[in-house]
């Protein structure tokens, strides 16, 4: 009896225990808008669950004590929540999960923030600025937005160090970086390589990131000044959207438009287009553009996702080589509008570009990345170019036709990790990478005389008085021009890196690392459509001699110290190569190698008031011991101008300044400057004149930005703000040589200083936002200059207006 009694007595204690241990939670589950996600999965105590239409989940807990519930969902961080049971029902307060877009990290648009602590698509490894020894600069979506930037050359201003060094027949922007051209190897779009041609527009992009410095490690075939990355907007899974329309001076108008959201839980997408016409301050010169960039993202697992982008570029410009030189020099007296091309003259660029990026997580510490790509420019050019009159102001115009087809493949595979080993903390990233470039010149015979059977082709077209270009009875008519040759070129790079950051200390770190690249350019292939015949232009080497394809290759070496002695305040040292390719053969008729250049660079990273404000300072020198130059024989002629040696010596040297943030509520600031110096240190007899200022390079350029966008008050929405450019002496024509020396020739063009003002003022009311801006306030007068023919004008003061509604 007295058993039984104990038995039902503990049976009672268990089942008062069991339903005491028993709960159902239930709670809701809301984005970041405050709207209900349905389709959230909900996980605890081996119980699973998901959300309603309403947001709303129920879910049964059988265990004791305290429990742990996951939510996850496509799209969304994953999100845990430690419960305290509070009986049989416990309700919890509304959860809102953060979106995931799928990007290492997303850079923060709102304001102008630091980015010292976060890490860049354009350093492949996951590694946060501030630990990264090199100087970084992002010009996000906002300032794109505040500044109402067009073109890529509208953005870059804002990245001190980088120039516009030439803009040759206002259709081909040529920047310069720490004293080196960016060329058409520096300019990638999500991480692949991308042409410049067309303009990049700019005004749809994410973010700019400019990656200064050597960046052969992670890009292998680029010049030393700077690689420049441009990130597009990816899709979102939420709906919203935003459409607008820009006008301006000189029938500018331009509408945008930006529509994204998930069509599933696992698929979202994102359409970004723009188009327009624009005039210009100089005669007769117009533009017309269409752009547009669809993107998908799918979500195949909590783990892994795949992005397809695709965009498409069709930019139709007058080419304008502005007012050209008189006597190889600037004459003021040619009029700031005068337009000299022929009247005809056009510029075709179409440009599209396709990428699939996949991305897996295998754990909290390991990612992969697999990107692979191609592009398709095509430029369709008719025209005259390099006015150069004599004094009377008289020039010859010459004809010039020609197509290009280029066609860029790329891929790339990213592996970024961390692991341990003792006390030493690594941040791995191991690379691999190749494209293959095939590209096809056409060129044409002009028929500037007429046709006939006896005619022979001409592109003397006829002259022109500078000073009075549209005097009557100029001709106007297009002369025939037929296909003369078809030239193939195709180049090849590949190459693997590894990069090890190893934290020794909290305050103590390394970055190491090192790449290999392969690069080979095929000998050109010529097909004369007159006969019908397809020739190799040869690799000349003794004897003439055909020694093949050109091959590189190049070990790139990086190494750098870093100390922190503050969270916030990150001082390092660093070594990096990179390599420049030579054309032409040594003394023993084996093909030139590369010259390698070593680059130096020590900086300071800070950030003050809780990182609302950052301050980066950056010292660099670039040396080239191996500048390939044509070899002179002891008689001083030149026997073989394909026979060179490593004998002259460049350097470069300068100075950097970022500051950016938002220090207080609504007021941003962004701003920069740099000194750079560029010259040759040693060159042979005929050779450019040691320690003058290479052409094309600044010495020194600054920018500065300030909004404000008022927060309460009666000013509320009320945006005002004020940018200003300084772009310092330069240098066009060509570089006197040695030999222009000894004959009395002075072949520089000096180009004075100039800085422009512009200022903004706008206000937003709900989903509306108006922005008008006043651009070159002073009218500032200046020039761009390509060579000494190119000589454009740069804009006087204008007006843009954006009126744009967001959904």
């Amino acid at each position: 009896m007295k058993l039984t009694k104990l038995f039902i007595l503990l049976a009672a204690m268990a089942i008062a225990q069991e339903v005491d241990a028993q709960t159902t939670v239930k709670g809701k589950i809301l984005n970041q808008k405050g709207e209900s996600l349905a389709g959230i999965s909900v996980h605890g105590s081996n119980k699973h669950t998901k959300t309603n239409d309403q947001g709303e989940y129920e879910l049964y807990i059988p265990t004791a004590g305290t429990f742990q519930l996951q939510f996850t969902g496509i799209g969304f961080q994953k999100q845990e929540l430690a419960v305290v049971p509070q009986g049989t029902i416990t309700e919890l307060s509304a959860l809102i999960l953060q979106q995931n877009n799928q990007q290492i990290e997303q850079i923060d648009v709102k304001g102008y923030n630091s980015v010292n602590h976060r890490s860049l698509e354009v350093s492949k490894s996951g590694v946060k600025d501030l630990d990264l020894p090199q100087a970084v600069q992002v010009i996000n979506s906002q300032v794109i937005s505040d500044q109402q930037i067009n073109v890529l050359s509208d953005a870059l201003k804002n990245a001190n160090g980088v120039a516009l060094g030439a803009n040759r027949g206002g259709v081909n922007e040529n920047f310069y970086a720490r004293g080196y051209s960016l060329g058409t190897n520096n300019i990638f779009k999500n991480g692949a390589r991308t042409n410049n041609g067309g303009s990049i527009e700019a005004s749809t992009l994410e973010s700019v990131q400019i990656l200064k410095g050597s960046a052969a490690l992670l890009y292998g075939g680029v010049t030393g000044g700077a690689v420049v990355n441009l990130i597009s907007k990816k899709p979102k899974f939420e709906h919203g959207g935003e459409v607008a329309m820009r006008i301006g001076s000189y029938n500018q108008y331009k509408p945008m438009v930006d529509v994204y959201g998930p069509l599933s839980q696992r698929l979202a997408f994102r359409i970004v287009g723009t188009g327009g016409y624009a005039e210009s301050y100089r005669d007769q010169v117009e533009s017309k553009r269409l752009y547009v960039n669809p993107s998908l993202l799918y979500k195949i697992s909590d783990k892994s996702d795949i992005n397809v982008m695709f965009d498409y570029l069709k930019s139709d410009f007058t080419p304008d080589f502005g007012i050209g030189s008189v006597e190889g020099k600037i004459n003021e007296k040619v009029g700031r509008n005068s337009f000299i091309n022929v009247p005809w003259a056009y510029n075709k660029t179409n440009s599209s570009n396709a990428q699939v990026d996949f991305g897996h997580q295998f754990s909290d510490d390991w990612k992969l990345n697999v990107l692979a790509s191609y592009q398709k420019y095509l430029r369709d050019y008719y025209g005259s170019e390099r006015i150069q009159a004599n004094a009377q102001g008289i020039a010859p115009r010459a004809l010039n036709r020609s197509e290009q087809d280029e066609l860029t493949f790329n891929q790339q595979l990213n592996l970024t990790g961390k692991l341990q080993t003792g006390t030493f903390q690594h941040q791995v990233l191991v690379g691999a990478d190749a494209d293959q470039s095939k590209v096809k010149n056409y060129a044409f015979n002009i028929f500037a005389n007429g046709t006939g059977e006896n005619v022979a082709p001409s592109t003397a077209y006829d002259n022109i008085n500078v000073f009075d270009p549209y005097a009557s009875g100029m001709r106007s008519d297009m002369p025939t021009a037929d296909l003369k040759t078809r030239t193939n070129t195709n180049i090849s790079r590949y190459g693997v890196f590894v990069q090890d950051l190893l934290s020794i200390t909290d305050q103590f770190k390394v970055l190491a690392g090192i790449r290999y690249t392969y690069q080979k350019t095929g000998r050109s292939e010529v097909y004369d459509y007159k006969t019908n015949t397809t020739s190799v232009t040869e690799n000349p080497g003794k004897d003439k001699v055909d020694m093949g394809d050109k091959v590189d290759k190049a070990w790139s070496p990086k190494f750098a110290l870093i100390y922190q002695p503050l969270k916030a305040t990150s001082l390092y040292v660093s070594y990096a190569n990179n390599f420049i390719s030579n054309s032409g053969y040594d003394v023993n008729y084996q093909p030139m190698g590369p010259s390698l250049l070593d680059q130096y660079e020590a900086g300071i990273k800070n950030d003050f008031f809780q990182g609302r404000l950052s301050t980066n300072v950056t010292w660099y020198k670039i040396i080239n011991n191996r500048y390939a130059q044509t070899i002179i024989g002891d008689d001083g002629k030149v026997a073989d101008s394909n026979m060179k040696e490593f004998t002259g010596r460049s350097a470069s040297d300068g100075v950097e300044l970022d500051v950016a943030g938002e220090l207080a509520k609504g007021l941003d600031v962004l701003a920069g400057y740099a000194y750079n110096y560029m010259r040759y240190l040693e060159t042979n007899e005929n050779g450019i004149l040691e320690d003058m200022r290479l052409v094309g390079t600044t010495a020194h350029t600054a920018n500065g930005t300030v909004f404000y966008t008022f927060q309460d008050g009666a000013a509320k929405g009320l945006k005002l703000g004020a940018s200003v450019f300084y772009t310092g002496k330069r240098n066009a024509g060509w570089n006197t040589t040695k030999a222009n020396q000894r004959e009395g020739l002075d072949r520089i063009i000096p180009i004075g200083a100039f800085t422009t003002f512009d200022f903004s003022a706008g206000y937003q009311y709900g989903k509306w936002n108006i922005l008008a801006k006043v651009s070159n306030i002073g009218n500032t007068f200046n020039y761009y200059v390509h060579e000494n023919y190119s000589v454009n004008p740069i804009p006087p003061r204008s007006f843009t207006t954006t009126l744009s509604y967001r959904f």
